[in-house]
């Protein structure tokens, strides 16, 4: 099981022979983990610890609150994600506008050397570090050199000719090119949420029961209606996701409901996870609820053939 040190006042002592990545991780996707696998081959190698150093806040909402950042998962989600590829230490670093004056070689002697004792650093071959950005790559290989700890660049990964990146995942989200983004991930993108009671439209109106879910996540895909997974209880079911404010009803709130195929059962106050696979359409309005609920199950038989086409 991976440990999770929350603060580098957390630290009580040095571990074994430290193979330490930096970085933010948002969304893990495969830039990520190619680094991560690396740090946790080189750990084996060496009998070491693997140790992945991220950040809590992210440190565009300190340094840029203005650029409103939407991350793409969760703290408690990162942590997963980075424990199944192998870590055997987090590290939750409070970013804070007195780390983030942190000179350079100060952030080398005082953090690298001092708290962790590193002795292999791997990061993205574009990492930069310290005040204002100022830390370089060759400057850690040259401090390395004297101080004693190797230093690897590891490339970006390629996808379709585009550098993956999470403002690339982003940017892929933003459009609802979910199946894009899971290309990006290695993954489809997910939600999880806590199931709520809605407007019960979709039971009594349009006979179509959903769920309606309230999230912590930042960023969702673009309003629409979705072919999905959903995780319940450890078991996945195939479904149908909508994405929006209900135009036809006036609503003027984003809402999130799945309706999931061959399920019955309630699902108030359960936590489920909900995987895009496809985006089927865009939201729209429509001038009556039994035209809504013909679209509906339009949408649930194309979501059916998506999802026989794209099994797991």
């Amino acid at each position: 099981m991976m440990e999770i040190v929350v603060g580098l006042e957390a630290l009580e002592r040095p571990y074994p022979d430290t193979v330490l990545t930096i970085g933010n991780y948002d969304g893990v996707h495969l830039g990520h983990q190619k680094i991560l696998s690396a740090v946790v081959k080189k750990a084996a190698e060496t009998k070491g610890t693997s140790m992945v150093m991220t950040f809590e806040p992210h440190p565009v909402k300190v340094i840029a609150p203005e650029r409103n950042i939407k991350l793409l998962t969760t703290t408690e989600e990162k942590a997963r994600l980075i424990e199944a590829m192998g870590i055997h230490v987090l590290l939750l670093v409070n970013f804070n506008k007195e780390f983030s004056g942190l000179l350079p070689d100060d952030f080398i002697n005082e953090v690298l050397i001092k708290k962790l004792r590193v002795r292999e650093i791997i990061v993205g071959d574009h990492y930069t570090f310290g005040k204002h950005k100022k830390g370089t790559i060759e400057l850690l290989k040259k401090q390395g050199k004297l101080l004693g700890f190797g230093v690897q660049a590891i490339k970006n990964v390629m996808v379709h000719g585009n550098i993956v990146s999470s403002s690339a995942v982003r940017s892929l989200l933003h459009k609802g090119s979910v199946s894009e983004a899971s290309k990006f991930l290695a993954r489809p993108y997910s939600i999880e949420g806590s199931v709520i009671k809605g407007k019960g439209r979709g039971q009594q109106l349009l006979r179509i029961p959903t769920a309606n879910i309230t999230t912590p996540v930042e960023i969702a895909p673009r309003e629409g209606v979705y072919a999905v997974r959903v995780s319940v209880r450890g078991t996945v079911h195939n479904g149908v996701a909508n994405i929006g404010k209900n135009p036809t009803f006036g609503n003027d709130k984003i809402s999130y409901e799945v309706h999931l195929f061959s399920f019955s059962g309630n699902l108030l106050g359960e936590n489920i996870r909900i995987y895009f696979i496809d985006r089927i359409r865009g939201e729209r309005t429509f001038p009556d609820a039994a035209s809504l609920e013909k679209q509906i199950r339009e949408d649930i038989a194309y979501a059916r053939q998506l999802l026989c086409r794209n099994k797991p």
